[in-house]
């Protein structure tokens, strides 16, 4: 069975700013994820697709800023680069970080011990995404 592909890169991005506002949204992961505060950049090859992720600023909405670009006023602390299905298998709670960095299947640079240290923090969006899976991109189930 092939493995489940997004349709673009615009579903991509589509789905990806669907997860980011509802980890930057939740009155939980929201705040500790701003708290936390490590800024990121991921690389999606596949897609031809680059997302930098920040804590918002006192001035700013919500509790995470993103930007589609590498033309960003902050540097990242992480950087990973991934397979667009690679992020979908994680959000679903199919891919374990380590692993996959281990496998080559993610390969990050930085302080990579402060972006694994999130990852508890952003567990609950697993079942939050695969509702939006199952409700609205049935083709990406894994």
């Amino acid at each position: 069975m092939a493995a489940p592909q997004f349709a673009s890169a615009a579903e991509f991005r589509e789905v990806m700013d669907r997860i980011f506002t509802m980890m930057s949204e939740d009155p939980q992961m929201g705040p500790e994820l701003r708290d936390a505060d490590v800024p990121q950049r991921f690389e999606f090859d596949d897609v031809d697709l680059v997302v930098n992720v920040r804590a918002a600023r006192d001035d700013e909405d919500g509790n995470l800023h993103w930007e589609w670009s590498d033309d960003i006023d902050w540097s990242p602390k992480v950087k990973m680069d991934m397979s667009s299905e690679t992020a979908n298998k994680y959000f679903q709670g199919k891919e374990n970080v380590a692993m996959a960095i281990a496998r080559r299947r993610i390969k990050s640079g930085g302080d990579v011990k402060a972006a694994l240290a999130l990852m508890p923090i952003t567990k609950p969006v697993f079942e939050r995404y695969r509702a939006l899976v199952a409700d609205e991109y049935p083709h990406l189930a894994v």
